[in-house]
């Protein structure tokens, strides 16, 4: 199973939406609150990502979006096979 990670923001009602939605399936998940960290590390994300908003979740090493995207992949049947691939 391929590790989750979400990089979200403390009052980000769209960061409790996804985390929601991985709970309900089990699913466990590393949450880094990129508010805790140095600035810069938020810059570097939205740098390395291309979004500027969170929540941004990876799965494994790559970057699947945000919670709009997430849902979608759960709507279209492709997340758990996503998260289980090797």
């Amino acid at each position: 199973m391929k590790s989750i990670t979400i990089y979200s923001k403390t009052y980000c009602p769209y960061c409790v939406k996804a985390k929601r939605l991985l709970e309900s399936k089990g699913l466990h998940y590393t949450e880094i609150n990129i508010e805790e960290k140095d600035p810069s590390f938020a810059q570097e994300l939205f740098t390395k990502t291309g979004f500027r908003t969170v929540p941004q979740i990876f799965i494994g090493e790559n970057c699947i979006g945000g919670c709009d995207q997430l849902y979608a992949l759960e709507a279209a049947g492709k997340l758990d096979s996503l998260i289980s691939s090797p």
